[in-house]
């Protein structure tokens, strides 16, 4: 019998309003918070249903988690779900950094706000550490698909090799491996089966893609024009009101391209960033580029967030609407940097949706998607191991080992491995700690 998808769009609505509030962590910390909510607990939708929007997610540029949460909406609610969903991923993160820059270019940096920030860092350790454990858990199903992640760790953590070449490789060993030995590439197939896979969801396995989720080639059009519309406006406005050369259209174009070329996540990008922002246009200086990518490991929402930071300073200190209005120029400007960066995002789900809807029961699709699972298990627990190093030995392993971080992380590891505290409970918990050994001294 068919299940009926019956999940009330205001409870989908606030629970996407509590995530852009908690979702901290970065994609791993992000997805696990979304598998455990939507998957092990609210029982929205089944494993295989989340593994398979998950890993299409994991193969566009883009921050996956946001395009995640926008897929899962739009599958449950429509269009309109999938873009209240992904906006509301986003927007709490937006106005928190454009608060926090307002604070950083007006105040500078203040003691306790480093104290608050210094004390979350090992919370978010320990946050992508249980991502990795979740995730790997329930993806790796037998030992071709664990030897596939041990090999893309080994790859971008000894290596360096790209995360792009790691993807396809996996998706390509995924479709020879689905073709002689399919046992090993179905989703869930292997020797174990989780028993939560075996609840019923609401969206479950069986249950049938919805009428607005199937492919329609005018739909696709549809779609297609829409987002070149949104993309046109807003840079043909700018281009004939200032120019090519006006800071806007710059950032408009710039950060277009940066969306499109974020294969692997925030850290792939962030150096391409880094050179445009720094370099090519002088719009923040190397220390600020680094206290804004601080300011986006430690905010909810997708790191590449760290894009408004350098919005706001790029509109800040160019004050194109005048010397009386450099803060409402940074806002702007933030906000501008924010659109152009996730619109091919939201276009990338609403078009490619129905398409991959069409092949969640199709090996042939699934096979290559399962290898890219495996290979992203490895890749995570990469991050994992950048946080750890870079939270604990600040100063490299040749520098001194920060105790009380290590001590920390290692205390939201047992508040949520051992104890099940939630993700926001950790953060508080670590927060607070932060502020009390750091931060005391800075408030009297």
């Amino acid at each position: 019998m068919n299940t009926p998808i019956s999940i009330r769009f205001f409870d989908a609505l606030k629970f996407w309003l509590k995530l852009g509030f908690v979702s901290f962590g970065g994609p791993a910390g992000q997805i696990a918070i979304l598998h455990r909510e939507l998957v092990q607990e609210r029982r929205w939708i089944s494993e295989k249903r989340f593994l398979h929007a998950l890993n299409y997610c994991m193969i566009l540029p883009g921050p996956e988690a946001q395009q995640l949460v926008t897929y899962i909406g739009w599958l449950m609610h429509r269009t309109w779900g999938g873009v209240i969903a992904g906006a509301l991923f986003v927007l709490p993160s937006l106005f928190i950094l454009i608060g926090l820059s307002w604070v950083y270019v007006v105040f500078g940096k203040l003691s306790w706000i480093a104290a608050v920030l210094w004390g979350i860092k090992p919370a978010v350790v320990a946050i992508v550490v249980q991502a990795v454990h979740r995730i790997g858990s329930r993806a790796l199903k037998n030992k071709v698909l664990w030897g596939m992640a041990a090999v893309s760790f080994g790859a971008i953590f000894t290596l360096d090799i790209a995360f792009p070449a790691i993807v396809l490789c996996a998706a390509a060993i995924g479709f020879v491996g689905g073709r002689i030995a399919p046992q090993w590439f179905a989703l869930g197939g292997g020797h174990s089966t989780s028993l939560i896979s075996q609840a019923h969801a609401i969206i479950d396995d069986a249950t049938p893609t919805p009428e607005h989720a199937k492919f329609r080639v005018s739909r696709l059009l549809q779609v297609l024009a829409l987002g070149a519309l949104l993309w046109v406006l807003p840079m043909g406005g700018s281009y004939a009101l200032w120019g090519w050369d006006h800071g806007l259209t710059q950032m408009g174009w710039f950060f277009t391209k940066a969306a499109l070329l974020t294969f692997g996540g925030a850290y792939a990008v962030l150096p391409y960033v880094y050179q445009a922002a720094v370099t090519q246009f002088a719009w923040v200086t190397p220390t600020q580029m680094m206290d804004g990518l601080a300011l986006g490991e430690t905010t909810p929402g997708p790191l590449i967030m760290i894009v408004s930071f350098v919005g706001f300073l790029a509109g800040y200190g160019q004050a194109f609407l005048g010397a009386d209005h450099a803060l409402l120029a940074g806002a702007v400007a933030a906000c501008w940097v924010t659109w152009f960066t996730f619109l091919p995002s939201f276009i990338f789900i609403l078009a490619g949706g129905p398409l991959v809807e069409s092949t969640h029961n199709d090996l042939n699709f699934t096979a290559p998607l399962t290898g890219i699972t495996a290979a992203v298990v490895g890749v995570m627990l990469n991050l994992a191991v950048f946080f750890g190093y870079h939270v604990i030995w600040p100063a490299g392993f040749a520098g001194t080992m920060d105790v009380e971080s290590a001590a920390l992380s290692l205390a939201a590891g047992l508040a949520l491995f051992r104890f099940k505290r939630s993700v926001i409970q950790v953060i508080v918990m670590c927060s607070l700690v932060g502020l009390l050994l750091r931060g005391m001294g800075a408030l009297t």
